[in-house]
């Protein structure tokens, strides 16, 4: 809205301008017209004349500029026209992405009382069942809760609003789809497939506890579908997107354990998201909040190395000495002193062939974690090399 009141005051003013330049070169004209007509043809001095011809001369110049400038606010009227055309729409209620949800339905679910799945810093996922049978999941976005002006304003939720129109464009098999939002006046709600196995947190959890176990092959096809997400995303999608906040909470497994990434993109709308704790962030993000595709690969070799060795950066291991300070730091030590090996989760090792596969993926999950963002490769470069590891 600001950037249009500009406009209107330029166009104001353009408006006004043209008024007195237009009113110049008629005056002139007159006022000629009334000093020709008033003096004899014969009694009309050199000097005289010579006035006039500058007058006319200056009445051509001005009505020249008086088109330009015409067409100058012509052609700013239009492009005022065609950009208000062209503007999101700032729409309310459901709007659906399925065919298998409708309008209804979906209201009637958001409206009952729905099971709690977990919570974030920016919201919470529910599990709620359409009337027609199908089960969904829902997260809740309440960007707007902090009260700052800047976040009610109707440009960040119509920000929000064009965000979730593309992430409702995408579409890869290791993409959460999102299926359907609702907009409300101080939150999102978003529509997604239910995952039943839940997040990759979930599995690992559960690996920790005992509960569950993860053989190192389908540790491997999580991690080459998350890089093959990432790569559409990266290489694929015009203009190029960037996940921005990836971590084992943001990759959902379906039955088989195949990974989907979720809430791409969405991260760098949401001012109350603390990257810094989560222990996935890459360093240049931390120090002068410059964000690339190559901060989502840092991203990524902290979950390889989180499904490599069974241990979450946030780990109260990683604040002892013997660690470095951190799983890059840790990864990065064992593997110079050709002690990779002590870092697997013991869990997974077995055969011999799996172990030189395991060896393998550190050194790509070190290089994945380096400081500096030239030194990572490509999610292209990745999905080569573990795809290499394996046959998928």
């Amino acid at each position: 809205m600001a950037k249009m009141r500009g406009c209107i005051v330029t166009v104001a003013l353009l408006l006004l301008l043209l008024l007195c330049l237009h009113q110049t070169p008629v005056e002139c004209k007159e006022r000629l017209i009334r000093q020709l007509s008033s003096q004899p043809s014969s009694a009309t001095k050199p000097q005289e004349f010579k006035i006039g011809f500058k007058r006319v001369i200056l009445s051509i110049v001005l009505g020249i500029l008086t088109g330009l400038i015409g067409a100058i606010l012509f052609a700013l009227l239009i492009k005022i026209a065609v950009q208000y055309i062209n503007q999101t729409p700032f729409l309310k209620g459901p709007v659906i992405f399925s065919p298998k949800i409708s309008s209804k339905t979906l209201q009637s679910a958001l409206a009952n009382e729905n099971q709690l799945l977990g919570s974030s810093s920016n919201g919470k996922y529910y599990k709620t069942v359409l009337d027609n049978g199908l089960t969904v999941a829902v997260k809740v976005l309440e960007p707007f809760d902090s009260g700052s002006p800047e976040m009610q304003s109707k440009s960040v939720k119509r920000r929000i609003q064009q965000e979730l129109e593309v992430l409702a464009s995408l579409r890869h098999r290791h993409l959460r789809s999102l299926r359907a939002y609702v907009r409300e006046s101080d939150r999102f709600s978003l529509v997604y497939d239910y995952m039943p196995m839940g997040s990759l947190e979930d599995a690992m959890n559960g690996v920790r506890e005992n509960h569950l176990e993860l053989r190192w092959d389908v540790r491997l096809r999580i991690a080459v579908g998350v890089i093959k997400g990432l790569q559409y995303l990266h290489f694929t999608c015009v203009p190029q997107i960037l996940h921005y906040n990836l971590k084992p909470t943001n990759v959902m497994l379906d039955a088989e354990f195949e990974p989907r990434l979720a809430d791409c993109g969405l991260a760098k709308l949401m001012p109350n998201i603390d990257r810094a704790t989560s222990g996935y962030c890459a360093p240049e993000c931390l120090q002068n909040c410059r964000y690339t595709d190559k901060s989502d690969i840092f991203s990524f070799g902290m979950i390889l190395g989180v499904l490599l060795t069974g241990r979450y950066p946030t780990d109260s291991f990683f604040r002892e000495a013997v660690s470095g300070g951190s799983l890059g730091q840790w990864l990065r030590h064992l593997q110079q002193a050709g002690e990779a090996h002590e870092a697997l989760d013991k869990s997974i090792l077995g055969e011999e062939v799996e172990e030189d596969e395991m060896l393998m993926a550190v050194r790509i999950a070190v290089v994945c974690l380096s400081d500096s963002p030239d030194d990572r490769p490509s999610s292209d470069e990745l999905v080569t090399m573990l795809t290499q590891l394996h046959s998928f």
